[in-house]
């Protein structure tokens, strides 16, 4: 498993070694010990499973307040993403900073995104599929939202027309959000 920093603190890429013969191939994508070794603490509790009919569906950007913070490992299982994390921990040096990467299923590579930071996503191809694992259950009364264009995100749109939710077209800009987290 080779895992890389990002330049935000806590945000990882990480890319599972992949074994393949003419059948195809086997990947051990997320492993207690590896993350332990590189240094990643998670307990994962819940995995989710989404599919996005429509290039350029943007989802989020998301986080879950305390008492229910989540840590996700996020991987796309067909297609193509552009996945984000953008710090917001009051008093971090990198407070509304972002990271972004493709995932795909060809490359294999997944986002480690800790608590304290919001996610989102945008599909590159028809029927993306994203998967991730939460470091806490869903907790409806601490889900939240940060408006997709309000972070200075460099998202990939040349050419394609966002799809939103209308809770994520309704969400405040950063500017405006009073962040739960702090350093």
């Amino acid at each position: 498993m080779i895992v890389e920093e990002t330049g935000l603190p806590g945000v990882f890429l990480i890319t599972p070694r992949r074994f393949g013969d003419n059948r195809g191939f086997f990947s051990e994508s997320w492993s207690k010990r590896a993350f332990e070794d590189a240094g990643i603490s998670a307990e994962f509790v819940q995995d989710n499973h989404s599919l996005s009919a429509v290039t350029g569906t943007v989802r989020g950007l998301h986080f879950q307040a305390p008492p229910h913070a989540q840590a996700k490992l996020v991987r796309c299982g067909r297609g193509r993403i552009f996945d984000v994390a953008v710090d917001i921990r009051r008093g971090s040096p990198t407070y509304g900073n972002w990271f972004g990467t493709e995932l795909s299923f060809e490359n294999g590579k997944q986002l480690f995104v800790p608590v304290g930071f919001l996610h989102g996503f945008m599909t590159l191809e028809p029927d993306s599929e994203i998967i991730y694992k939460c470091s806490d259950f869903y907790a409806p009364e601490c889900d939240g939202a940060v408006r997709w264009d309000s972070c200075g995100i460099d998202w990939p749109l040349e050419g394609i027309e966002p799809v939103l939710s209308d809770k994520d077209a309704a969400a405040p800009a950063l500017a405006a959000f009073e962040t739960p987290f702090e350093v």
